[in-house]
């Protein structure tokens, strides 16, 4: 029995009701705004290139050979493709609907918990896809607040995702002045906060209690992450540690009931990635008997294309077909879990109280980091981030 999660179905139903926002041009505005930083997605499939240009010659998420030429080439010889892929999930991603929910949630709970704070407003800032981090700044520069915290949503840090995302705020403030009057501060990594530990072990359990009870303790609890380069890893990326502390906790939030193991998904290019590939793995299980898997995307949020395609289609569909998998299921992305929205609240009021602008380790370099502009980014934040 194989089991595709309907969880694109409801993931639009969910991010399609209405949210009621509070802040129009007759609302006072915010005292405290929280930016949302993040890859993003393309809405729509005529993005699709576009998002994949800006990926494609970004220097902090890929280095390539002569990037100025070959990342276009590469950027319009796979756009069919994925453009393929965002129509079999609906046309777009519903990253930037389940961001603005999480984002409204959240303020709502921080109103309550920080009232010397409120009212809080969030912001959304993509990297790749509208709305871009850049014309946001702008955004909440006229709403004036006084304070902003950028609040990656990575849990678990990388240069190539949040690193990217802080360096082109700094790159943004090289070609137009700081506004004055306004405090910034950061939070950079998440990777092991109780309620993030809580909101998967939630999950988790969800979709384990639907197996048989006579099987149910023998399900391969497969966690899957974004892959990485292993230049970048070798370079000291701190990413695979983090994501490795969060698998750890999550199974000790579960009693450690189940055998389970991290895989790396969605790599590209003929380079060496972390491995193994989460196809791999699940092919490699079967070969030794255990057919019985609940899928786990331990590094990302929301459900987006890495989601609802790869692992829901590709790997629960398709790969499991073709294997002899016996039933597979995939837990799903915390998306707007009460567990997780507190989460994201407790993060943000923990930080506004505690007093540190800026967590010293964002302030290190990879040990063997040869990005200059990482430099410059760093010694930017450490005189921007002050209280």
């Amino acid at each position: 029995m194989l089991h595709r999660s309907s969880l694109l179905s409801s993931a639009l139903k969910t991010v399609g009701t209405s949210v009621s926002l509070r802040f129009n041009s007759t609302i006072v505005k915010p005292k405290t705004a929280i930016l949302m930083l993040n890859m993003g997605g393309p809405q729509h499939t005529d993005q699709v290139h576009d998002y994949l240009l800006r990926i494609m010659t970004d220097r902090d998420m890929i280095q390539l050979p002569v990037q100025s030429r070959l990342g276009p080439w590469i950027a319009q010889r796979r756009t069919p493709e994925v453009q393929k892929k965002y129509k079999e999930i609906g046309g777009g991603s519903p990253i930037l609907k389940w961001t603005e929910l999480q984002g409204q949630l959240m303020c709502n709970e921080l109103d309550r918990k920080c009232p010397e704070s409120a009212p809080h407003k969030h912001y959304v800032g993509f990297r790749y896809v509208n709305p871009l981090t850049e014309d946001t700044l702008l955004q909440i520069e006229n709403d004036g607040p006084e304070r902003v915290v950028l609040f990656s949503q990575y849990p678990q840090y990388s240069c190539a995702t949040s690193g990217s995302s802080f360096n082109s705020i700094f790159s943004h403030y090289r070609q137009h002045s700081l506004p004055k009057n306004i405090k910034f501060s950061i939070i950079d990594r998440w990777s092991t906060h109780p309620l993030l530990i809580k909101t998967f072990a939630e999950r988790i359990r969800e979709e384990l209690i639907k197996f048989g009870e006579a099987k149910r303790k023998d399900v391969v609890i497969l966690f899957t992450a974004h892959s990485l380069p292993l230049k970048a890893v070798n370079r000291g990326d701190p990413y695979p540690s983090e994501v490795g502390a969060s698998v750890h906790l999550v199974m000790k939030e579960l009693g450690n009931t189940n055998p389970y193991t991290l895989a790396w998904q969605s790599k590209v290019g003929p380079l060496p990635w972390l491995a193994p590939a989460t196809d791999d793995t699940i092919k490699a299980y079967v070969k030794q008997g255990r057919k019985n898997f609940i899928l786990v995307p331990i590094a990302f949020v929301n459900e987006h294309i890495e989601t609802l395609h790869e692992l829901d289609i590709e790997y629960c569909d398709e790969l499991a077909n073709e294997v002899g998998v016996e039933e597979i299921r995939r837990a799903a992305a915390p998306n707007d879990h009460p567990l997780f929205i507190e989460a994201l609240s407790s993060i943000v009021a923990d930080h506004l109280k505690n007093g540190q602008a800026v967590n010293p380790k964002f302030l290190m370099r990879c040990p063997m980091c040869v990005n200059p502009r990482c430099k410059d980014s760093k010694n930017w934040y450490s005189e921007v981030c002050t209280q």
